[in-house]
């Protein structure tokens, strides 16, 4: 973990109310895809916590949607402002697991930290699989970039105004994958549980007090014992998962 001070280079609207904030910054804390920040904010006791998109060099990409006070104050925020964050926080993913045909599956705000474990996937020459799962057309957002990428994207919607109609679990019907890797709401990652035919990794998202292990706040029972979410994960393996009631 590495406390610094960031600059805003661009914080823009993608579609619906999903933002995309670049930052300069010491990223050099951030080693593993999957991996979160935590963001100081004017006037909010706890910080932010945010999946990093991706990291290249010195540049930081954070996507961020806007559901409350916090986000909106983000939204606001202009080229040059300046934020303290934490970063390097959670395990983030293994990819030596990923086989030759690796799948991604993220779910709404599910869908940035599946972009730089993609990323580097494909520059090892994996063929990489990305299905990305939303309510609605208007929601999509982040397809062209993957695609951009190398990757074959699926696009579900609930509606079935853009893509498979349906969830995520139908997509994955279609393809032949050797490991997945997903994100997203926790009736998303059940069901991504129950359906999945090979091991995989999942990132849950937790109300956090530190994000960085020392409140304890954000514990679980899982079947290897108990871990916290900031800091054993936020990803876990499919094998040591224990759904609670």
């Amino acid at each position: 973990m590495k406390q610094g001070l960031f600059r805003i280079i661009e914080n823009k609207h993608l579609p619906d109310t999903v933002m995309q904030m670049r930052l300069e910054g010491d990223t050099s804390a951030i080693t593993a895809p999957g991996q979160f920040v935590n963001i100081l904010l004017e006037g909010k006791f706890l910080r932010r916590p945010i999946s990093v998109c991706d990291c290249e060099g010195d540049v930081l990409t954070l996507l961020y949607k806007i559901v409350g006070g916090g986000t909106e104050q983000m939204c606001g925020m202009q080229v040059g402002e300046t934020l303290d964050i934490l970063t390097g926080l959670g395990n983030g993913y293994d990819l030596s697991m990923a086989g030759d045909r690796p799948l991604f599956i993220g779910g709404g705000v599910g869908v940035p930290p599946m972009y730089m474990p993609a990323k580097k996937l494909i520059a090892e020459g994996k063929d990489v699989t990305v299905i990305l799962g939303f309510n609605t057309a208007k929601e999509v957002f982040y397809k062209d970039e993957f695609e951009a990428l190398g990757a074959k994207v699926y696009v579900t919607t609930v509606d079935g105004s853009e893509g498979i109609k349906g969830f995520v679990t139908d997509a994955m019907m279609e393809i032949d994958y050797t490991y997945f890797y997903t994100c997203g709401p926790e009736p998303m990652l059940k069901a991504v549980w129950r359906a999945s035919a090979t091991q995989g990794q999942f990132s849950f998202e937790e109300r956090m007090g530190c994000g960085f292990g020392a409140c304890m706040g954000c514990s679980c029972k899982t079947l290897t014992g108990y871990k916290r979410i900031c800091k054993e994960g936020p990803v876990m393996k499919k094998e040591e998962i224990l759904w609670q009631n």
